[in-house]
C-alpha cells in the first residue's frame, strides 16, 4: 500500500503541475486535498507520510476516529460532506476546513457557535449549480445572503466556493459548471464582497480535476487517484 500510495501521489501531482502550467498557473497555488473517507487511518499515515497535508472526510463520526489517531501528525482535517445543523458544534471543534456550507440558517448558528480568540475553521459556501434533488448546496440567491451575513459576522472566516458537477465520464462536460462558479465569484467581488472571503474556489475530484484547474480551482479534491477504488458502504 505505501509504495502504490505514494506512485499515486507523484502521478496526481505531475497532473496538477501539467494542467496548471497548461493554464498559466503556478501550480503552488492549488492545494491537493486527499479524500480519505471509507479508508482506513494506515492510508492516512501513508500518505503523510508521502507529503500530503490536506485529508478530507465526509462522515463526522468517522472523522472524529480518524482526527482523534492522528493528533500527532502535521496535517489539516477538511470536512467535505454534508454538515447537519445539529452535528455544527462538533465539526467547528474538530475540522481545519469545512467546505460544505449550504444554507444562512447552518451558517448563523456557526457563528453563534464560534468563541472570541478561540480556534475556528475556515468556511466555504457549497453551491449548487445544477438543481440536482440528491445534491446538497445553496442556489445563487441563497449564497449571496450567505456572504451578506459573512459580512456582517467577522468572527467567520469565510473564504470561497465550492460546487460538485452532475457525474460524467467525459471530465470536460464539467467544465461549464466550474467556469460558472468562478464567474460567481467574480461576480461577487465586483458587488463589493471582501477578496478574503473568496480566496477559494474548491472544484474537482479524481476524474475532472484538470478541468477544474483550468478554470481557476485552488482546491482539488482527489480520492480514488490517491488511495484507489473504494468498497461502497452503508449510509
Amino acid at each position: 500500500m505505501e509504495s502504490a500510495i505514494a506512485h499515486n501521489l507523484k502521478v496526481v501531482r505531475e497532473r496538477i503541475s501539467c494542467a496548471a502550467e497548461k493554464a498559466d498557473r503556478n501550480p503552488s497555488q492549488i492545494r491537493l486535498i486527499g479524500i480519505s473517507k471509507t479508508f482506513p487511518f494506515e492510508a492516512i499515515k501513508t500518505s503523510a507520510k508521502a507529503g500530503l497535508i490536506d485529508f478530507g472526510e465526509n462522515r463526522l463520526q468517522e472523522a472524529v476516529e480518524k482526527i482523534e489517531r492522528g493528533i500527532k501528525l502535521d496535517v489539516s482535517w477538511h470536512l467535505v460532506g454534508h454538515l447537519q445543523s445539529n452535528k455544527a458544534r462538533k465539526a467547528v471543534n474538530i475540522f481545519d476546513w469545512i467546505h460544505s456550507l449550504d444554507s444562512n440558517v447552518l451558517l448563523r448558528r456557526i457563528a453563534n457557535l464560534i468563541m472570541p480568540k478561540k480556534r475556528s475553521p475556515k468556511l466555504l459556501i457549497q453551491v449548487d449549480l445544477a438543481g440536482e434533488e440528491t445534491k446538497h448546496g445553496a442556489s445563487i440567491e441563497e449564497a449571496r445572503r450567505m456572504f451578506d451575513t459573512a459580512m456582517e459576522h467577522k468572527i467567520l472566516r469565510v473564504r470561497g466556493l465550492m460546487t460538485i458537477p452532475p457525474w460524467s465520464n467525459n471530465p470536460q462536460d464539467a467544465k461549464s459548471y466550474f467556469a460558472r462558479l468562478r464567474e460567481f465569484k467574480e461576480d461577487l467581488l465586483d458587488d463589493g464582497v471582501d477578496p478574503v472571503m473568496l480566496t477559494e474556489l474548491s472544484m474537482g475530484m479524481s476524474h475532472d480535476f484538470e478541468v477544474a484547474i483550468e478554470e481557476g480551482s485552488t482546491m482539488v479534491r482527489i480520492g480514488t487517484a490517491i488511495f484507489g477504488r473504494r468498497e461502497k458502504i452503508n449510509q
